[in-house]
């Protein structure tokens, strides 16, 4: 073989070579980043970078922000967004910090948004803010080393509702309404959510509230699902009952306080047994002696919580 030979035949391979990744961008922008991706082993202990930034203006006028948990380390970290709970009424991105900071120290890159309160915009405001969310992750992860693969969601209570309705209707136009500069053919398909104490039946919860005479939390319905009928349009329980085409291909994790009397337990897991027998993949956790928001306060339940949300996140990325 002479070295003109050698030579034509090297150019072939580099130009092979050159093929493939121009391919694998061309089917996945983040196929290529992905590769290098960091094992996630829950079991890890990283030091936290922790900052924050402008979200988008919402139609209030008011700048949601995002904040930004970021492992130290090369990277790239598997990326999680949290959404806050507050009844859709009130709270922000601060409302599970202690939870954020456990899940980002295990080596996850997790973001928590402001969204939308009930007062400032009713339904589907913040659930715009979380899919505009997803799509701007999947453009924006990697400048925090934030791997965009599968791009996971956690969320609490009335944030629980908002992750169930982006699982099941990831490209509803309604949801979608918010324009991404430079990034229109991006969705925001998510690859999991896990959530403590999701509102999983809207009316159902409505019903508990107007039982115990709770005229906070009725009034905090009647703010957010205005006109009325959209209580039961936005109802991940009555989506799978109405057999909606809906998604039940994203995995799910409920974990259940025993003693919450705010989402009764009976009522996530009717909801846990409906996405299953439409074929979904749910696990339902629940945890004894605890009631709403147990994960506020330190203690071996907060513990356990952090530790199942993390293992489920880990047996996700691996499939």
């Amino acid at each position: 073989m002479n070295k003109d030979t050698c030579a034509r035949r090297d150019v072939l391979k580099l130009m092979a070579a050159a093929s493939t990744v121009s391919a694998a961008h061309a089917v996945w922008p983040g196929a290529a980043h992905a590769a290098g991706a960091t094992a996630y082993d829950p079991a890890a202990k990283f030091e936290l970078t922790v900052s924050e930034v402008d979200l988008r203006r919402n139609s209030a006028g008011r700048m949601l922000k995002a904040r930004i948990y970021q492992p130290k380390g090369p990277g790239p970290f598997p990326t999680v967004l949290d959404l806050h709970g507050g009844a859709w009424n009130r709270k922000d991105r601060l409302a599970e910090e202690p939870m954020d900071r456990g899940l980002a120290e295990s080596g996850l890159l997790v973001i928590a948004i402001d969204m939308t309160v009930a007062g400032e915009a009713p339904y589907p405001a913040c659930v715009q803010d979380a899919n505009y969310a997803v799509r701007w992750l999947k453009v924006n992860a990697k400048t925090w080393q934030g791997d965009t693969a599968k791009i996971g969601i956690y969320a609490s209570s009335s944030g629980g509702h908002v992750a169930a309705l982006l699982a099941m209707r990831p490209r509803d136009p309604r949801y979608n309404a918010i324009p991404l500069a430079g990034a229109a053919n991006i969705d925001a398909t998510v690859a999991y959510v896990a959530m403590r104490s999701p509102v999983s039946n809207t009316f159902a919860r409505y019903e508990n509230a107007e039982r115990r005479k709770n005229e906070g939390m009725i009034k905090n319905n009647k703010v957010f699902f205005n006109p009325w009928e959209t209580i039961h349009e936005s109802n991940p329980q009555e989506i799978l009952e109405r057999e909606e085409k809906a998604s039940t291909n994203v995995p799910m994790l409920i974990m259940q306080g025993a003693l919450d009397d705010n989402v009764l337990p009976e009522v996530q897991e009717k909801f846990a047994k409906a996405y299953k027998a439409a074929g979904g993949n749910i696990e339902y956790r629940l945890f004894e002696n605890c009631v709403h928001e147990w994960v506020a306060e330190p203690g071996p339940q907060t513990d356990k919580a952090r530790d199942v949300a993390k293992a489920f996140i880990a047996r996700r990325l691996k499939a």
